[in-house]
Parts: structure tokens; C-alpha cells; sequence
């Protein structure tokens, strides 16, 4: 296993909510237009960007096909490194409480008492085996990538006697490209159909993962931990963190981590294009709560699932261009408020639809669910449900595509090593947002995002270059690009500086020269 990017000291520093920029531009005007203006601050950045920030997200059921993650599966390891050229695999999701180790041909599956039934969790008889040939996979798909890992370990039907050998092959066989373990998903549901709610919350969850924990740590030397994975209710974090320092014995956690799905579920009409790209006060505020708990206990803090509408996206929204402007905006914004990293889901749609109750909801939203469309709607790579991707005779193909949320975490991966700069921006009454970062060449790069449907934005700005754009038809459109250098973007000179036009809908990343 390898240590994070960056240390635990380091972090505690970068994450501080006092942010400042390079002295370079003391207070200097930057963009100034009939109606917008960007300015950046002064001082020296505090935080820093690690570079395999990007992330993606897997259902744990995906290891039940070893082909999947696989060193021969050469299309999806190339739409890897398209998005970052290194980046951060996480194995879990909801299957990861219902997946059992197959040692052996010959062993077993479990017997499990079934549990109730969920809306919007696996099946209660949901039982899949992952066997050694997948984590060997697992491992020449992770050389083949550059990526790491986090790997989830079933804490539902979990004990030391199933946990203690999987994460021991595991580790033995992945090495520096595990970063750690991850000890159940979203705890904080398992009140609905894993636990008995009357009794069931961080007390309890500490009662049974600690020891889990160190018992798996006693017989893999070295282990690290994630936890606890939520899946909305932040405040757990810091209730773990005040009680932390108080346990007797304590596993080695090096990340606190949450879950975030802007909306849901599909159905629900105020989950729209509009109100999508609209700010969303509850990201500032999960990572208060986050950075709080962080600090405390001296580890970072990740967003380690997410997207945008849960239970599998919703068709029109989360599979269209206006996605990939909030995927990006979503990044750098999480970026700018210190998490080590972030993970959006995805993944095949038949691990998806178990995830999620057995099928995913948003088909039912479709005037012909057999039409072609990415499974699950919301992934940043399909490989069903595309002219690219949507196979033979039901079976996948070995085609797999970037789809727009995919695009704009590409697009956010442009800041990955850089140092956050503050930014002063006002776009007048257009919907947009900007981000600063330098990098270590000491070079300035701005991000732009006009998330508006029609308005153009018009700014003045120092003289700059065009670096990458990323456009589409319209919001409500799959149809996504990222162009290198000007494509579409109007630069012209006035005086000294530069006039950048940025067209509705459209993301650019500018270059200070």
C-alpha cells in the first residue's frame, strides 16, 4: 500500500479555510466587462491540488465479471488515462455489503439471513462472488492505468473470519497501488435495511467497525482505512472525530470520506437542467462538517461517490451536456474547498441496477427504455447503451466511450497538481462561475464555465491563450467536445488586454501570459 499524495501536515495546512493567492497579482483586476469582472487576491496559496484528485467510482459487484478490470480490457484502461493520467479507482457502492470471497472453485457462498427489503438498495437476496483471478485483473488494469485504489470490504454481512482473507489477498496482490480499505458503504442508511434502526447509529457503528478493523490490521500489516463513507448525513464525520481520541485502541485511518449526489430520485420534476446548474449551498456546507472532523483527527478529507441524481442519473439531465458543465464545476469547486479527492460513479448497468433495487428508475422516465442510452445514465464511461458501446446480442462490446460527465472531469483534471488561487469573479446576470490555480511552472491557468443557456460573457483580461474548451450543442444535448486552443472562443485585443467571449454553455481554460 501507498501513502496519499501528500501528508497528513500537509493537508492540514492546504485545507485551511484562510485561502489565499500568489503575490504575483496583488489585488490586481483581471477580467473586467460591461457586466462581469474576475479578480484574484494576494498572499501565497494554501492549497494545493493533488494530482490524482480525479477519481471514479465502481459498484464492488463489477468484480464479478474479471474481465472487466482487466489488463486485456485495453478501450476502458485508454478512457482512464484520457480523463487522468493518474487517478484513483474506488470499489464499493451498495453491492459492497452482498459480495463474498471465492478463495477456491469449490468454495461456498455464505448463508445469509435476509434482510428487509429497500427502495433503492440491492435486492435482499442479492449474493455475487469475487475470486482471486478478479483481483489479479484488477491489479494488471491498475498497472496498465497508473491509477490506485480503494477497496471496499463488507461491513453488512462483514466479520473477521470473511474480511481478514479477502483483504489479505488483496493487499498482497495489488501492493503501492492500494491506498486503503474501505469498511462499509453509506453506514448511515444501514438503519433502513442492514440494522435495527431503533438502535443504530455512531455509537453503534463504532461498536462494530473498530474491531473489524484492527482485526483486519493485526493480519495485514500496514492497512489503511477510509471511513466512514457516508451517504448524505455529514455529521457523522465530526461526531466520530470527538469521540475518536477517546477509544482505547484505533485503526490507521488516513481519510475521512462522504458521499454527494446533487438530486434525486428521477422522477421528481424540480430535478431539472435550470436548477442543476444553479449553486448548491449543501456542497459548502458538507464540507465544512467534513473539514471540521478532518482537522481533528489529522487525515484529509475525500468525496469518494457521487454524482448527479441518484439511483442511476435521470435521462435528459444527467446523460446531456449540461452535466458535463456541472461535472467540472463540481471538481474545481470541491478543489477550491480542500478535498484530497473526488470519485463520481458509474460503471456497467447491470451492477448499476442491482445497486439501486433491482433496474434503473430513470428508463421508466423514457418514451422506449430499449432505445440506446448510457447504463447508468449518469456514467462518466458507458460501454452500453452507445452506438459505440451497445454490443451484440446483449452482450458488451469491447467499445467504451467518455460521456459528458466524463468530459468534464477530463476538463477539471487540467488543475490536478496546481495551487488554488482566490478569485473575485461576478458574472453581471449571466449563470457562470471561474477558478484560478498555479502551477508549478508558476503559470497561471483560469477556468471559465458560462453554464448559461443563451448569454454570452464578454471579459477583459491580461494578455492570455486559449489552453482547451469544452462545448456542446446545447444543455440538453449529449453531444460534448474538448478542443485544444481557441476553437469557438473569441479572443481579440484592446489595448493592452485581451477580450475573451465566451459562448453560452461552453467551459474555457485560459492561460495567463
Amino acid at each position: 500500500m501507498t501513502n496519499l499524495s501528500y501528508s497528513r501536515r500537509r493537508f492540514l495546512r492546504n485545507s485551511s479555510l484562510a485561502i489565499a493567492a500568489v503575490s504575483t497579482f496583488p489585488g490586481r483586476l483581471l477580467a473586467q466587462g460591461s457586466a462581469a469582472t474576475l479578480r484574484l487576491g494576494s498572499g501565497e496559496p494554501k492549497i494545493v491540488i493533488p494530482m490524482d484528485f480525479i477519481g471514479l467510482s465502481y459498484e464492488a459487484m463489477q468484480l464479478e465479471d474479471p474481465t472487466f478490470f482487466s489488463p486485456k480490457n485495453t478501450s476502458l484502461i485508454a478512457q482512464f488515462k484520457a480523463i487522468s493520467p493518474r487517478g484513483v479507482l474506488r470499489l464499493g457502492g451498495n453491492t459492497s455489503e452482498f459480495g463474498w470471497w471465492k478463495a477456491t472453485p469449490s468454495s461456498q457462498a455464505p448463508v445469509r439471513t435476509h434482510r428487509k427489503a429497500d427502495n433503492g438498495e440491492p435486492p435482499p437476496t442479492t449474493i455475487f462472488a469475487i475470486t482471486p483471478e478478479a483481483i489479479r485483473n484488477l491489479d494488471g488494469f491498475l498497472r496498465a492505468t497508473g491509477w490506485t485504489c480503494i477497496y471496499g470490504l463488507n461491513l453488512g454481512f462483514g466479520s473477521a473470519e470473511a474480511d481478514i482473507p479477502e483483504a489479505q489477498f488483496v493487499a498482497q496482490t495489488l501492493g503501492p497501488r492500494l491506498q486503503y480499505f474501505q469498511l462499509g458503504n453509506e453506514v448511515d442508511m444501514f438503519n433502513r435495511h442492514l440494522r435495527n434502526p431503533k438502535t443504530w447509529g455512531v455509537d453503534e457503528y463504532l461498536k462494530e467497525w473498530v474491531p473489524l478493523a484492527l482485526a483486519v490490521q493485526r493480519a495485514v500489516p500496514g492497512a489503511k482505512f477510509g471511513m466512514p463513507d457516508v451517504a448524505s448525513d455529514v455529521s457523522w464525520l465530526p461526531k466520530i472525530a470527538d469521540r475518536w481520541q477517546s477509544l482505547p485502541e484505533r485503526p490507521n485511518v488516513i481519510t475521512l470520506s462522504h458521499h454527494y449526489y446533487w438530486g434525486g430520485p428521477p422522477a421528481n420534476p424540480k430535478v431539472n437542467i435550470e436548477r442543476l446548474l444553479r449553486p448548491s449551498p449543501a456542497v459548502a456546507e458538507k464540507a465544512s462538517l467534513a473539514r471540521e472532523a478532518a482537522t481533528k483527527m489529522g487525515v484529509p478529507f475525500r468525496m469518494t461517490e457521487g454524482n448527479t441524481v441518484y439511483q442511476g442519473g435521470k435521462p435528459g439531465l444527467s446523460d446531456v451536456f449540461a452535466a458535463a458543465l456541472w461535472g467540472a464545476d463540481y471538481l474545481f469547486e470541491l478543489m477550491s474547498l480542500g478535498y484530497s479527492g473526488v470519485n463520481l460513479h458509474g460503471g456497467s448497468g447491470h451492477a448499476q441496477a442491482v445497486s439501486v433495487g433491482g433496474f434503473l428508475r430513470g428508463e421508466q422516465l423514457m418514451k422506449d427504455p430499449n432505445a440506446p442510452h448510457p447504463k447508468p445514465f449518469y456514467t462518466p464511461i458507458a460501454n452500453e447503451g452507445t452506438l459505440a458501446g451497445s454490443g451484440v446480442n446483449g452482450k458488451l462490446n469491447n467499445k467504451y466511450v467518455l460521456e459528458p460527465v466524463g468530459y468534464g472531469m477530463k476538463f477539471a483534471a487540467r488543475f490536478a497538481g496546481a495551487a488554488m488561487l482566490p478569485l473575485d469573479f461576478n458574472p453581471g446576470d449571466v449563470n457562470a462561475t471561474a477558478y484560478a490555480a498555479r502551477q508549478a511552472n508558476s503559470k497561471v491557468l483560469i477556468a471559465i464555465l458560462n453554464k448559461d443557456a443563451s448569454k454570452d460573457l464578454d471579459i477583459s483580461i491580461p494578455p492570455a491563450e486559449v489552453i482547451e474548451v469544452m462545448s456542446g450543442k446545447s444543455l440538453d444535448q449529449a453531444d460534448t467536445h474538448l478542443s485544444h486552443g481557441g476553437h469557438g472562443v473569441k479572443i481579440s485585443k484592446s489595448g493592452k488586454s485581451h477580450i475573451v467571449m465566451v459562448p453560452a454553455h461552453t467551459g474555457v481554460i485560459i492561460q495567463l501570459r
